[in-house]
């Protein structure tokens, strides 16, 4: 039970700090707490986009990954990113996310700090 939590909260720490370093993306909210909910609700929409849509797409462009040696990935990241933006906006959710070039490397930003706070976190807590 607390390892989805755990990557809930690391996705959301991911956002946040792409909200700071990524001109173009934001959360709009200035209330501390309303920002908080935003980027955890965020990382859940960020969550159910790259478990439901984002196999779907690999499988289907499955020969562009192969053609492309792999780096079609930061493309499909970057419109998945903007997805999640479209998203949070249709869910009423104060996220901002402006252009492809934001998306581009708020998705960069958002997997590097994942990844490290994922190196960083114990085993014990991030079974996957």
């Amino acid at each position: 039970m607390l390892a989805p939590l755990v990557r809930i909260a690391v996705v959301a720490v991911a956002l946040w700090v792409a909200t700071l370093v990524v001109p173009g993306i934001g959360v709009t909210s200035g209330d501390p707490a309303v920002r908080v909910g935003t980027l955890v609700a965020v990382a859940v929409v960020f969550g159910l986009v790259n478990a439901v849509v984002k196999p779907v797409v690999k499988t289907i462009g499955c020969a562009f990954y192969i053609l492309t040696l792999g780096l079609i990935a930061l493309i499909v990241n970057a419109l998945l990113f903007l997805l999640v933006g479209w998203l949070a906006g249709e869910l009423g959710l104060p996220f901002t996310v402006h252009g492809f070039g934001a998306a581009f490397f708020g998705a960069i930003v958002v997997g590097v700090v994942s990844f490290a706070l994922h190196v960083a976190i114990p085993d014990r807590l991030d079974r996957r």
